[in-house]
């Protein structure tokens, strides 16, 4: 993997660089849709490249590690193959997922002890395994095996499992310099910044990996119950120390405001369930604000979702065609609005971009706040 640094913001840490991974460029920054299971839900791999013109897409290791599991990846050739997706693939370790099972789970030296939330049955995940996991995949690029502990976390539990992170951490770099990838291209390993709120300990997590020099980094466990402006502080302090020639990757995060904020303070790629989750629920994000497709307000507007241009769907719906699929109960009403959803994030980061590039990022950014998060 390469990563190119092409233009910096004035007045603004925001940066417009380029990915190569093996499976095609990534033009930054992006948005990341998450395909959790090999599926982002709703919306056709054809959709995802023609209307939401996705870049890369997440998979869960822990997921696909139970269902359809490593031996049926392995035949089908890995994840590209079996979901017929040609561009790049991220995948999460799992270690949210495990670490969300809080009833049933326990943590070791050795790895992450789990049961199954199908099954019932035991599994271990290893800083050593998931690699293999994620070899098996073969997506463009692994994350470590990480724990993520709660924002509310006190000092002495941050402190804990920052230790173990990292000793997760230097198993699993061993592991993946030691291995290579199975379908004849490579494959890069991003290790993740933990630490919860605490400056100090955010810190020396950044200078740890920054020190292991690997093809990018990570910011992970924020947006997990700490105060947004916490989150904030956190990224800047993280990104002080991350280098500027890695791509950054902000893990789990967020909303459109959440989003600019972000690359404002140098972050390179997000994910997020929340277009597609929020989306099946009715809510719809546009350039002008956000939308609850069940108000009774839209049953007579026949205007379309956006008319900013950010209607990105095949055909041009109207807010009350979409009120009616709604209220109907019609799941195209879920696939619509997912689509939509998705495609004004990456329109939101392409626009991101293209005013880095300009050099009026700076003044841009607070006007497109004000209007993504109006109510309307």
């Amino acid at each position: 993997m390469n990563f190119k640094l092409q233009a910096t913001a004035p007045n603004s840490n925001a940066r417009a660089g380029e990915i190569t991974t093996a499976h095609g460029q990534i033009l930054t920054p992006v948005f990341m849709p998450v395909g959790t299971v090999g599926s982002v839900k709703g919306v056709h791999q054809r959709e995802l490249s023609d209307d939401v013109k996705a870049q890369i897409i997440l998979g869960n290791t822990y997921h696909l590690y139970l269902r359809p599991g490593t031996a049926t990846l392995r035949q089908a050739g890995g994840l590209h193959r079996f979901m017929d997706w040609e561009k790049p693939i991220l995948t999460d370790s799992g270690g949210f997922q495990v670490f969300s099972l809080s009833d049933r789970r326990k943590l070791t030296e050795d790895g992450a002890h789990f049961r199954s939330h199908i099954d019932g049955s035991k599994h271990l995940f290893t800083p050593e395994n998931v690699v293999d996991i994620q070899r098996v995949i073969g997506s463009d690029i692994m994350m470590a095996l990480d724990e993520c502990p709660p924002g509310t976390a006190d000092y002495t539990y941050a402190r804990k499992s920052l230790d173990l992170t990292q000793r997760w951490l230097l198993r699993g770099w061993k592991r993946y310099r030691e291995t290579e990838g199975l379908y004849g291209y490579s494959q890069a390993y991003f290790p993740i910044v933990q630490g919860v709120t605490y400056p100090d300990l955010r810190r020396e997590a950044a200078k740890f990996i920054a020190d292991l020099g690997a093809d990018g980094n990570a910011i992970g466990g924020l947006a997990v119950g700490e105060p947004t402006e916490k989150m904030y502080e956190m990224i800047e302090v993280v990104n002080e120390i991350l280098p500027t020639d890695r791509p950054r990757y902000l893990m789990g995060v967020g909303t459109p405001a959440n989003i600019l904020e972000a690359i404002d303070r140098g972050v390179d790629m997000m994910d997020c369930v929340m277009p597609t989750r929020n989306g099946r629920n009715g809510m719809l994000f546009t350039a002008n604000g956000i939308m609850n497709m069940r108000n009774k307000k839209w049953a007579d507007d026949f205007t379309e979702l956006d008319p900013c241009g950010t209607s990105f769907v095949d055909h041009v719906y109207s807010r009350a065609y979409l009120r009616h699929l709604f209220i109907s109960g019609e799941l195209l009403a879920m696939q619509i609005a997912s689509i939509h959803n998705l495609a004004f994030y990456l329109w939101l980061t392409s626009e991101a971009r293209r005013h880095i590039i300009a050099g009026d990022f700076a003044e841009w950014k607070p006007k497109m706040i004000e209007r993504v998060t109006n109510r309307l």
